[in-house]
């Protein structure tokens, strides 16, 4: 669609997060909140997707679809937020994934849904400010669509708090020895050559309690624990609340960037633990070969779009702390070929090496022998813009939950990277610490929270 308008209007600043609740029961309601971080600026609030296509697993070359919903390119005024609407995507773990030899996921997501979005609110966080953003074939439409996000300002209101449990059970789908077992026969297959890694997932899920809802969820994870990359979709009968820290992948400004996590620890009950534990990652041997390994997959990843030469590892191990846990991050980044789009980018890289190991394709081979279809969890929620640009997460610390006949069901998943050394009851625990926060939320009486 060339020449496609941009209109932006600025005004003051609101929660983003109470004028998410504003829009309950507007269809496709959707908020990307981040945590103002230095690399996390921007949230983004919009709802009524002018159209939405979803695709099951296992369908062909999906990503495709995502250039035909964006159009023709459209120029981005340099005063803009990062995301002047275009294509909201969710890739399911399972788009890409061997069949599970454990059966699926009863929650039946599809394997992509695709939203274009030419309507959107954008929240500045470090300047406080808030722009409508419209867009739409001529200058009429846009001014349109922009004055129509600016309308869903008027209905913020503070989200209802509770400091009842959310849910009736937070039960594990497979005994924790499966995952010992698990854990063992990952080792041996290192051991024996088959592999250098995999990231092997424990699941649990239950039901919500009645009056409780998947958006109290997300109210609840982001105010506990703010992640830059946090999300809530409500889709009607199925509902994405994530609170994931992890980039999959960045594309803007003749620049492609990934930023893998491997290596945790939990924080400490005390600063002196604290800074122990910290200390402890920093010098763990196991941790930083995990994440090199991750790292040398994603530079493979890149290179398939990248020019020759130019992807390189700007930053390696780099400690990054958030409420429930410390972790190792490092940067990989290219300068994309020409003709390297969003499509071409998720299609080259997916499903996220953090999240699935090395070799990648045999690794998912090994995964899907001891697990049940993955769904959302470790797939990836992303924005395409309609000026070519990509910022896409990695879906952990993340709830699906799907409305049956009984009232909201949940499911969610921790997982850890199995290398050769790694010892079963070691790795048992960190998927507790990973899980831990989302076992809060869903169990606790937290203390009611400013919001």
């Amino acid at each position: 669609m060339a020449g496609l308008s941009l209109t932006l209007i600025e005004r003051e600043w609101a929660d983003p997060l109470h004028v998410a609740a504003g829009l309950d029961g507007m269809e496709g309601r959707l908020i990307l909140l981040s945590d103002g971080g230095p690399d996390a600026r921007w949230s983004y609030v919009t709802a009524e997707p002018v159209r939405l296509e979803r695709f099951p697993n296992g369908a062909p070359d999906p990503f495709a679809r995502i250039g035909g919903l964006l159009g023709d390119r459209a120029a981005l005024s340099p005063d803009a937020p990062p995301f002047t609407g275009g294509v909201v995507g969710l890739a399911s773990y399972d788009l890409a994934a061997p069949k599970a030899a454990l059966g699926g996921d009863d929650q039946d997501w599809p394997g992509l849904t695709l939203a274009r979005h030419e309507t959107v609110l954008a929240f500045d966080h470090h300047r406080k400010r808030v722009v409508a953003v419209g867009r739409g074939e001529d200058r009429a439409r846009s001014a349109a669509a922009a004055d129509r996000a600016s309308d869903w300002l008027a209905l913020a209101q503070a989200p209802q708090t509770t400091v009842a449990p959310l849910a009736e059970a937070f039960t594990p789908d497979r005994p924790a020895q499966d995952y010992r077992d698990a854990v063992a026969d990952v080792v041996r297959r290192i051991g024996a050559g088959e592999i250098f890694q995999a990231n092997i997932a424990r699941a649990w899920s239950g039901l919500l309690i009645p009056d409780q809802t998947p958006f109290d969820l997300f109210v609840r994870l982001a105010g506990a624990s703010p992640a830059p990359y946090a999300a809530f979709w409500d889709l009607g009968h199925h509902v994405l609340a994530s609170n994931s820290p992890e980039s999959f992948l960045s594309l803007r400004e003749g620049s492609l960037t990934a930023r893998p996590i491997k290596g945790t620890r939990p924080r400490g009950a005390s600063p002196g633990e604290d800074a122990a534990l910290k200390a402890e990652l920093l010098a763990s041997a196991k941790d930083r070969a995990e994440n090199l390994m991750i790292v040398d997959l994603m530079r493979n990843d890149l290179s398939r779009v990248c020019a020759p030469g130019s992807v390189t590892v700007p930053e390696l191990f780099s400690l990054e702390t958030f409420a429930n846990v410390h972790h190792l991050v490092s940067t990989v980044q290219g300068r994309p070929a020409p003709g390297a789009g969003p499509a071409q980018v998720m299609a080259a890289a997916f499903p996220p090496g953090s999240i699935t190991g090395a070799p990648k394709h045999q690794a998912m081979q090994v995964i899907a022998g001891h697990e049940a279809a993955r769904g959302p969890w470790c797939g990836s929620l992303f924005l395409a813009g309609f000026d070519g640009s990509l910022e896409a997460s990695v879906l952990i610390r993340t709830v699906a939950l799907r409305r049956a006949t009984d009232g909201w069901r949940f499911r969610t998943l921790a997982g850890a990277g199995i290398v050769a050394d790694s010892d079963p009851d070691a790795e048992l625990a960190e998927t507790d610490a990973k899980i831990s926060s989302i076992r809060r939320a869903l169990m606790d009486h937290p203390a009611p929270r400013p919001l």
